[in-house]
């Protein structure tokens, strides 16, 4: 039996969107802050030789510069501002969440409510200038380190330089957060994730056009270029089947009496998805891989032997870098889903102090247990389908030699966060709908009480 929230879900109409004016309002300042990031990226950090950067990237272009540069929207290949991206602010949030599942001081803070949450964000926003600044020192003394032939990428190297590069970098990582944080609250969709994907989304015009210039100068054959074409509409297809996956638990509510009436007990369901993690396990993951090669990526061969044999079995394609990458993804798939996207703990205590249950499990600890395993079952299958999809590409970008980043990672970000949007916007213009249907009742009850007060005068 559809609900009549669920018909009015469906009847929803884009048409509406331009009689909503929160809705309409919370798009555009949402459009207007990525527009802003964008610009960002393009304002380079001073003292920099920009014909020497760019002949180095190029060199870095098909391996970890590649990657970096597809997290940072471009600007770490152009050393903007925004060079080191939001990846510290993520590194600070995987570290800061470890830490409160682990230090029982922080997890009765998180258990305090909105100012036990404002202090463990204060926490993570320390924790990302810590960060920030160990990769910008890296970054900043790679730039200024001398080459094989003497030249550097700096062109005045010092503690000047030195100073000027780290705060700017820094500082524009802050500025990041903050513009996140604004989307989110003030905007529609997760800010941090727009941004990664506004990022990712902003250099596949410039990497199509580099693999269809590769195929027609015959460095890769057509074959390939078709394989690769039917394997990522292929992945947005499986993606959007698994992320709209659900595995519903039937719950049942008692007959209740209230005064003299009494009321029949209702069913529902409780939804849970395949992967209620979403994309995170994958952003976490991606960014714990990228944090010691930030600090590498332009140290050349001034990189130390502990670094350089890091890079060598952590390089992208290497068997060590994709366990490490499967293991994170699967360890982040649980952890997440166990601390923030559902508790069973809490969803059991919620059932419980609203009269339901689920048929034949005993509220409160019993229907924890049973959710937990529930979850857990279902997880096998959703952390193994984010490994599969974040693994496939690295192993055919390595046997393939694709000359740009391809990561199954870019292709998950995209398509989830796209869905994720478009949900925002749905529930958003389905409020709307309420709002007016509650407006239109309102006049239609004071027409009926005039009308009553009209018939009694006369």
């Amino acid at each position: 039996m559809v609900s009549a929230a669920e018909q009015m879900a469906a009847n929803t109409s884009w048409a509406a969107l331009s009689k909503a004016t929160d809705l309409r309002n919370r798009i555009l300042f949402t459009l207007g802050l990525l527009i802003v990031y964008r610009l960002g990226t393009w304002i380079p950090v001073p003292g920099i030789d920009g014909a020497a950067l760019e002949e180095f990237m190029q060199g870095a272009a098909q391996g970890i510069g590649g990657i970096l540069s597809m997290f940072t929207g471009g600007a770490l290949g152009r050393m903007g501002i925004f060079a080191l991206g939001i990846m510290p602010y993520i590194s600070a949030s995987i570290i800061v969440q470890l830490l409160t599942s682990m230090i029982p001081s922080l997890e009765q803070l998180k258990k305090e409510g909105e100012q036990g949450r404002k202090k463990i964000n204060q926490y993570t926003r320390y924790g990302t200038v810590l960060l920030a600044t160990v990769q910008s020192y890296g970054i900043a003394m790679g730039l200024q380190t001398p080459a094989g032939d003497g030249s550097t990428l700096a062109l005045d190297p010092g503690w000047f330089f030195l100073s000027t590069t780290m705060i700017t970098l820094v500082g524009g990582t802050m500025f990041l957060m903050w513009l996140g944080e604004q989307i989110t609250n003030r905007g529609i969709g997760n800010g941090i994730s727009l941004i990664i994907f506004v990022g990712i989304i902003a250099e596949v015009p410039g990497a199509l056009a580099q693999f269809f210039v590769s195929g027609r100068s015959g460095a890769i054959s057509p074959g390939v270029i078709v394989g690769v074409i039917v394997m990522v509409i292929a992945t947005i297809a499986f993606v959007v089947f698994m992320e709209r996956a659900l595995r519903k638990i039937h719950i049942q509510y008692p007959r209740r009496q209230v005064g003299m009436k009494v009321y029949d007990g209702g069913s529902s369901h409780l939804p849970i998805k395949v992967n209620p993690a979403g994309v995170i396990p994958a952003i976490f993951a991606s960014s714990l891989l990228l944090l010691p090669v930030t600090i590498s990526a332009f140290s050349g061969s001034q990189t130390g032997p502990i670094m350089s044999t890091i890079l060598a079995y952590f390089g992208p394609g290497q068997p060590l870098y994709l366990l490490f990458f499967v293991a994170m993804i699967v360890f982040f798939a649980y952890f997440y889903t166990h601390n923030v996207a559902f508790k069973p703990e809490d969803v059991a205590d919620n059932l419980k102090n609203q009269n339901g249950f689920v048929p034949g499990i005993r509220p409160g600890k019993r229907t924890a247990e049973y959710l937990e395993y529930v979850v857990n079952r279902i997880l096998i299958l959703g952390s193994a389908y984010l490994a599969a999809v974040c693994l496939l590409p690295e192993i055919l970008r390595s046997q393939f030699t694709i000359p740009f980043y391809f990561g199954g990672t870019s292709v998950l970000i995209v398509v989830s966060v796209t869905m994720d949007t478009i949900q925002q916007v749905q529930s958003h213009l389905l409020a709307h709908q309420y709002e007016g249907l509650i407006e239109k009742s309102q006049l239609r009850g004071k027409g009926k009480r005039r009308n009553k007060k009209g018939s009694g005068r006369r």
